[in-house]
């Protein structure tokens, strides 16, 4: 069994999160508001690392410079009593019904100023509290119909939006970078940047995109049917993950924001594999929604959970990793002969036309042993291995 988690396995909560008064379409709250102040102190004892927040989660919406001063103090007071980080900070741009067209991509030109004016100023409260990532969900950016909006022009606002910020950021020299998070749809009916891969074509196409990231999240991804795994390790490729949510969801339907592998569990480990081996640094950040059927005491352990799947599933995939029959079938399945170029040093193409050193036919006769090493993955997720 893991040990209980640290602040150096980087976990963090958003106050969004276990601050879910559990109200849907459908339903009422059905628990109490909580006090970010206390959100902060539970998620220390619990181990967490950092806690991350909208703008409005910590201060309502329309609040002026006092209100403002007073909730931010009594936050920070809080941060220094427990010793938790801010790794990350984002703002609400889709609760208020100014933002029900959108905010960069809006139809209403002052909209959009509104939505700029807002993102920058908490810009400044980011890099103020010495966080590292300033996430831009579009959440209202997109339609429920293709009549709403020239869909071009809305992609030069959108551009327009975040090389302003960018471009700021860079001006005003702060140690921060932007992360886009994609989603495909909820709550509208189609979202601009519906994917890790629509968001790293767009993001190639701004003048600033040397800081300007992705944060993909679980449940977003598999919404969209894809495979979250491959899509992570693009961006790790890419060298554009600078933040991720995790959470778990049951395939392609509404936004569940379960526990952490309490969805897909197999993906999950894979993840967990994934991250851990390939150098990423950065939070693990957890994006979910206690239950509604949860009682006060219940989000305490939901967020508990979170943190102790993702070392259950950091144990497991060590321990494959570790095996030495694990490690024979990657090497009859050629797992690791991906690592080698296909040309070799200093050929072209033309010396490999006229060249021809494959069989087809012998090549065609190989078994991978994909099957045997799924299984041995499948069995050390369940504990049947060491």
């Amino acid at each position: 069994m893991p040990n209980p988690p640290t602040p150096a396995d980087r976990f963090s909560f958003g106050l969004w999160t276990v601050g879910w008064r559990a109200n849907d379409p459908f339903g009422d709250a059905t628990r109490p508001a909580l006090d970010p102040v206390e959100a902060v102190h539970r998620l220390a004892e619990l181990g967490a690392w950092g806690v991350t927040f909208h703008d409005d989660d910590l201060v309502p919406f329309g609040s002026d410079a006092g209100a403002r001063a007073r909730h931010l103090g009594r936050f920070t007071a809080a941060l220094d009593e427990t010793g938790l980080t801010v790794p990350m900070v984002t703002t609400n741009l889709f609760t208020h019904p100014v933002f029900k067209d959108g905010a960069f991509t809006s139809n209403d030109r002052d909209v959009r100023r509104f939505a700029l004016r807002k993102a920058l100023r908490n810009v400044e409260l980011a890099a103020e509290l010495g966080a590292k990532t300033f996430v831009l969900w579009g959440g209202r950016e997109g339609s429920e119909t293709d009549s709403a909006k020239d869909f071009r022009a809305a992609f030069d606002r959108y551009r327009e939006a975040i090389d302003t910020i960018a471009g700021h950021v860079k001006a005003q020299g702060h140690d921060l970078r932007l992360a886009l998070e994609p989603k495909p749809n909820e709550p509208r009916g189609d979202i601009l940047l519906p994917t890790i891969g629509h968001a790293l074509a767009f993001i190639g196409e701004l003048e600033h995109g040397d800081v300007v990231g992705v944060n993909p999240e679980v449940g977003h991804e598999q919404m969209a049917g894809l495979n979250f795994v491959h899509g992570i390790a693009q961006a790790l490729w890419a060298g554009k993950l600078f933040h991720l949510d995790l959470n778990g969801q049951k395939g392609p339907r509404y936004d569940q924001d379960m526990v952490f592998g309490h969805g897909d569990l197999l993906s999950a480990f894979f993840l967990v594999d994934l991250l851990e081996t390939a150098g990423y640094d950065g939070p693990r950040h957890f994006d979910y929604k206690p239950a509604r059927t949860e009682d006060v005491t219940g989000v305490w352990a939901s967020a508990a959970a979170n943190m102790r799947m993702y070392l259950l599933l950091r144990e497991r995939a060590a321990a494959f990793r570790a095996d030495p029959e694990v490690q024979a079938a990657r090497a009859a399945s050629g797992v690791d002969d991906m690592l080698a170029p296909t040309l070799s040093a200093g050929e072209t193409a033309a010396d490999l036309l006229a060249g021809e050193d494959v069989d087809p036919a012998v090549a065609a006769e190989r078994g991978y042993g994909f099957v045997a090493l799924a299984q041995l993955a499948t069995e050390h997720l369940l504990g049947a291995r060491g």
